[in-house]
């Protein structure tokens, strides 16, 4: 039994002194945890996923919501260009189209409700004008618009310089207004679909209940 014991030390003493040597030549391994890999900013909007590049929260109402990655597509200027124009109409769209179907109508205007209004409008005349004004609208404003996206001006998306009330006559005032309206444009936006909507299914007046 002792010589047995003896035996089986012999052993695990060859083993450790094979070990040691084949390891003599390699480099000291030190225990640590790993870095862990750097990970991206998580969206605001989405917590479960990485805000696109593009959406650092430098513009207001920056949420880090996109998640079909359109932002890595195209212009982000563009895209906040077009935003605001679609929202600061959809204001515009949701009061006109309640005041219509309140009764209050424009001189030469057809006296229809506003679902009914394009068509008639088409018809009538009065819809050639409007696609005029707005033409030269748009005309005038490109050129703002191709400056900013050639890096020619450091203008802000949307930016047209009208302040007639001062309301953005400091940075602070500025950036609060500007949270505002790309809050208020999202808003009418969902809005006015939702007005245009309503008033279909149910073809009454305002509110549209009935």
């Amino acid at each position: 039994f002792l010589r047995l014991i003896l035996l089986r030390a012999a052993d695990m003493l060859s083993l450790t002194v094979n070990s040691l040597s084949l390891n003599a030549g390699l480099p000291a391994v030190r225990a640590g945890r790993s870095p862990a890999p750097a990970m991206g900013v998580k969206s605001q909007a989405l917590p479960f996923m990485d805000a696109p590049a593009p959406l650092d929260g430098s513009m207001a109402g920056d949420k880090g919501f996109d998640p079909l990655n359109l932002s890595g597509s195209f212009d982000i200027k563009w895209m906040r260009e077009a935003e605001l124009k679609h929202g600061r109409v959809c204001m515009l769209a949701w009061v006109g189209y309640v005041a219509v179907d309140n009764g209050f109508y424009v001189p030469f205007a057809p006296h229809v409700s506003s679902l009914a209004a394009h068509d008639a409008a088409v018809k009538a005349g009065p819809m050639l004008g409007l696609l005029l004004a707005v033409g030269a609208i748009e005309a005038i404003s490109y050129n703002a618009i191709a400056e900013m996206m050639s890096g020619e001006t450091d203008r802000r998306p949307g930016d047209f310089y009208l302040d007639p009330f001062n309301l953005c006559s400091t940075p602070e005032k500025l950036e609060s207004m500007l949270e505002k309206e790309i809050s208020h444009c999202r808003l009418a936006m969902f809005a006015f679909s939702g007005v245009v909507t309503q008033s279909a299914l149910t073809g009454g007046a305002f509110p549209y209940t009935s």
